[in-house]
Order: structure tokens, then sequence, then C-alpha cells
């Protein structure tokens, strides 16, 4: 399996914003077929490290990661949505 984990930091982390990225990315069930496994989770801390959000996906390869990274709902409804509420990200990706 290849995982791929993103931490996201809005720009304006107000809880309805908060909700409305998880959905966007919720949003991806089921519309990306190489998309094995999505898991969205928001931050209950809040500590001066934390970020807001962050996305666990899973996908048989590294292949089927790159051919979501490119998949048009990834591209045209995530991306296109959601890089406007974020103030940064960060990425892990690693096989198991």
């Amino acid at each position: 399996m290849f995982t791929h984990v993103v931490f996201f930091k809005l720009n304006d982390p107000t809880p309805l914003n908060v909700e409305k990225a998880k959905t966007i990315l919720l949003g991806m069930e089921g519309n990306i077929p190489q998309l094995k496994y999505l898991e969205v989770g928001a931050d209950i801390l809040h500590t001066e490290r934390s970020y807001d959000l962050v996305l666990i996906t899973r996908f048989e390869c590294k292949n089927d990661m790159d051919a979501y990274q490119v998949h048009p709902f990834h591209v045209n409804e995530v991306l296109k949505n959601l890089r406007p509420m974020l103030k940064a990200s960060a990425a892990v990706d690693y096989e198991d």
C-alpha cells in the first residue's frame, strides 16, 4: 500500500471554514477510482504547532497516487476549491 498524508493550515480557521474544507476533501469518496481509503480529521488541540486538518489517503501503489494527483475530480473540484482557503500544507508519503 502507498499512503499519502497531507496537513492543511487554513487562512481563516473558523469552525465553518474547517467544516467546509473537510467537506471538500471528503467529496473525493467514490469519485476517484484509485483512492482506496480516505480519512479527514480536524485538529482539536489548536496548539502553536497544530495544523487545522489532516488528510490520510491510501492507494495500491505510487502509480495510483500519481493518477489521483491529476484526476479531474481532484484537480477541478478539490484543489480548485481548497487552494484559496490554504495558508500552508505539508505532506508525507510512504509505502508499507
